[in-house]
């Protein structure tokens, strides 16, 4: 079985622009752009998101330039993802990726289907009394069917939106680190990624070495510019999908 890349993900707590100029922020190419996440109308008329919860993430994201609507499985596992979706592809306007998930101590396999938009085509999907479903296609409706058979996208309502503004390969000790802000209901978070890709000569252990050794050096370059790492154990798409939907149910 092939190995897979890791994402490393370290949230930053405290004054967000603080950080950033702490972080020098400035040096990474910047893109602002709003999203959306689609969740069960009647669970978040009760303050709660159960398409989160059972592990399907369906998130637009709508910007000056072109768009994107991706249906996630965090967590999911590899017996679950079968046909043309049990290994990655890219077929233009597709790119599905497999790939580790790891936040502190959560490690979890998330996979993805993005499909590439023009932001005005995703607009109504967003808006209020439309329909975040209608925007899902028929290979996203299949990856669904296929690797999720339980979930049902009826009833949906868009949750956002929230503001994000991403820089991308900012320096940080000798790594290329992205840099993303949210920004929504009087929260703001920033979360620092990098990612980890697999070599021809490695081995299962060899990849998951190098991961920790990199997870470690992420966490004291932050420290080291003098920022505060987040002690939540929850990611910042469950807080902020959370808070959204209680404030929805208010």
């Amino acid at each position: 079985m092939d190995l897979l890349p890791v994402e490393i993900k370290v949230n930053i707590e405290g004054d967000v622009a603080a950080a950033l100029s702490a972080l020098d922020a400035s040096g990474g190419a910047k893109t602002t752009r709003r999203i959306w996440f689609a969740e069960d109308r009647a669970g978040v008329a009760e303050g709660q998101v159960p398409l989160l919860v059972g592990g399907v993430i369906v998130r637009f994201r709508v910007g000056s330039g072109p768009g994107d609507l991706t249906v996630k499985l965090r967590p999911c596992n590899r017996e679950q993802l079968v046909g043309r979706f049990a290994a990655p592809f890219e077929a233009e306007p597709f790119t599905y990726k497999i790939e580790a998930d790891w936040s502190g101590t959560n490690r979890v396999l998330a996979a993805s289907l993005v499909h590439d938009h023009q932001s005005q085509t995703l607009s109504g999907a967003v808006e209020p009394g439309g329909d975040p479903a209608a925007a899902i296609d028929e290979v996203q409706g299949q990856f669904l069917h296929a690797c999720a058979p339980t979930v049902r996208l009826d009833g949906l309502v868009a949750l956002g939106p929230i503001l994000s503004t991403k820089f991308d390969d900012v320096q940080l000790d000798d790594l290329d680190v992205d840099l993303e802000t949210w920004s929504v209901a009087g929260l703001e978070f920033l979360e620092a990624s990098i990612r980890v890709k697999p070599k021809d000569e490695d081995a299962p252990e060899d990849l998951t070495a190098r991961a920790e050794r990199k997870q470690q050096k992420l966490k004291d370059a932050m420290l080291a510019s003098g920022v505060k790492l987040s002690e939540h154990s929850e990611n910042k798409t469950r807080r902020v999908l959370t808070a959204l939907a209680q404030a929805h149910q208010s």
